[in-house]
């Protein structure tokens, strides 16, 4: 008889997600699962597998839905890798138990510690800014400083930002409650409620065709949606991006918050060896020049080159606030937009 348990488990799966669990992984195959939908990743899984034969499977969705299946799944899971943005969600599936650790000289060779879990169960892929981008022609680029500027009368009805459950947002709070206390972290949420365009609404994209709608006049984004933007398909958004300038903030004291999308090796990995063979591939010069290139994001690897345009907007101070941080505050910067009125 079909044990119960397994076939509960296959309800949920089926309720929550739309398909079955996926078939058992053989050894020449792993299977990722991932909330990055971009060609260049997907350009990368198939060099892998034609250097390494081992076929890549890859698993999409939301990043809160694939860390809820890898619970639900557990130790029949058929996922070996996870790939996630930002460190707030790769905190998050270590301290659920969804991870385990990896020990290789390779990717320590090529990841920089500070772009690591301390307890290596996961490694930064890419690296984003969290920027200020201006319209040129309504923002005098000397009235900017800092994030804590944004607290300024002057920019009363001038900013545009997504929502507080948006987890960029969240880290970006976790960053200044680590540097300046909670107190201080809810006054500048506060002030920045004060200061909004208009209720947040939108993804970083949105924000930025806002400011050139005349909306709002300055944005807070990731830089890489600003060069996703330059270079669509659609010559509308390549105009409008055309008008945007960036600023990295902080750079007289901390510098510019950063955040990272990240990788690990899942806790039941069927084919760990073929898992820790892809980090270490994704983290070769060559692969990380392939997301600066391809996707604007900053390469982790020290010897990966940022891409041409990355290159124009000139180099930045980055704020070094352990990324485990970023995770560990999660909570409380979530309870503080909520104190704050941040929607």
């Amino acid at each position: 008889m079909f044990p119960m348990r397994n076939l509960l488990f296959i309800c949920i799966s089926l309720v929550l997600f739309g398909c079955s669990k996926p078939s058992a992984t053989p050894a020449a195959e792993i299977t990722v699962y991932t909330h990055r939908h971009y060609p260049a990743d997907q350009a990368l899984f198939d060099a892998f597998s034609r250097e390494s034969g081992i076929t890549v499977n890859v698993l999409k969705a939301k990043a809160d839905e694939l860390i809820k299946r890898l619970e639900i799944e557990g130790a029949e899971s058929a996922a070996d890798v996870l790939i996630t943005v930002d460190a707030g969600r790769l905190v998050r599936a270590k301290e659920k138990g969804l991870l385990q650790a990896v020990q290789s000289d390779t990717i320590s060779e090529r990841i920089p510690a500070a772009m690591q879990d301390p307890d290596s169960q996961w490694f930064a892929l890419t690296k984003r800014a969290r920027v200020l981008v201006y319209a040129k022609d309504r923002v005098d680029v000397a009235t900017l400083s800092s994030y804590e500027s944004l607290m300024d009368e002057q920019w009363r009805g001038r900013i545009l930002v997504r929502s507080s459950q948006n987890i960029y947002n969240q880290s970006l709070l976790a960053s200044i409650t680590h540097h300046h206390g909670g107190e201080a972290a809810e006054a500048w949420a506060k002030a920045v409620v004060a200061n909004m365009a208009r209720t947040p609404k939108g993804n970083d994209r949105d924000q930025i065709r806002a400011v050139a709608a005349g909306k709002g006049d300055l944005a807070i984004v990731n830089t890489y949606y600003l060069g996703l933007l330059l270079n669509a398909d659609d010559p509308a958004d390549q105009a409008l991006a055309g008008h945007m300038g960036v600023f990295f903030p902080n750079q007289g004291d901390r510098g510019t918050h950063i955040n990272v999308s990240g990788i690990g090796v899942t806790a039941h990995a069927p084919n760990r060896e073929g898992a820790i063979k892809l980090i270490e591939f994704l983290a070769r010069k060559d692969s990380q020049e392939v997301f600066a290139q391809s996707n604007y994001e900053y390469p982790v690897n020290p010897q990966a080159q940022a891409g041409e345009l990355l290159q124009s907007w000139g180099e930045f101070k980055s704020d070094t606030v352990p990324l485990t941080l970023l995770g560990e505050l999660n909570t409380e910067a979530a309870q503080t937009f909520d104190r704050a009125g941040w929607r």
